[in-house]
């Protein structure tokens, strides 16, 4: 898969950071896994809302944690994905505060982006996706919401490890939060419309 993303990628060195789980704890954190690696080890790729986030700036949508230097909020929510054998949980969320004039342009934009978590999954009250406190984001960053924001939430590729913390694989290896494989497709090349 990922010679389809980068001729020249390698999964063991070029994410900038990995989490370690063994029977669903986080042993670690390193940055290559050469020592882990194992020929039957299989490798999936979700894509990343942060492709989207190009597009929205050139749309004059701000993206809070670019402005403030931050990573972006995620959240564990209420929401059950679709169990795969031993694999279930619920689906881990970003937020973007967006101002309410411009939420149907932001889901428009985003909407193009189906490989990359497309259209929002929730917008307004997060109480209704179990989100108790936006100050409190269960990885990344608190971000400012501005008079007349309204918090956005798109499906998260961090989603795998909350399930992996429940289903306790013997060995599990993903990113850590907000360190993405970079591949050599365009962003514009991933949206669908």
């Amino acid at each position: 898969m990922t010679k389809f993303l980068s001729l020249d990628a390698d999964i063991r060195t070029d994410i900038p950071r990995y989490n370690i789980y063994r029977n669903g704890k986080l042993e670690g954190q390193v940055k290559d896994i050469k020592s882990l690696w194992e020929k039957d080890l299989v490798t999936f790729l979700l894509g990343c809302s942060f492709s989207f986030e190009e597009a929205m700036l050139r749309a004059k949508i701000p993206v809070r944690y670019i402005e403030e230097h931050k990573n972006v909020s995620m959240y564990t929510t209420n929401i059950p994905c679709h169990p795969a054998g031993i694999f279930h949980g619920p689906m881990v969320v970003t937020m973007r505060p967006i101002p309410s004039d411009k939420i149907s342009r932001a889901v428009q934009i985003t909407s193009r982006y189906a490989w990359v978590h497309g259209a929002p999954v929730h917008i307004g009250d997060p109480t209704a996706i179990g989100i108790k406190d936006l100050r409190k984001p269960d990885f990344g960053d608190s971000v400012t919401i501005k008079k007349g924001e309204v918090p956005v939430f798109w499906a998260c590729g961090v989603t795998p490890q909350v399930v992996v913390m429940k289903a306790k694989p013997d060995l599990c290896i993903t990113h850590a939060p907000g360190h993405m494989f970079i591949s050599d497709l365009l962003n514009e090349e991933l949206a669908i419309l």
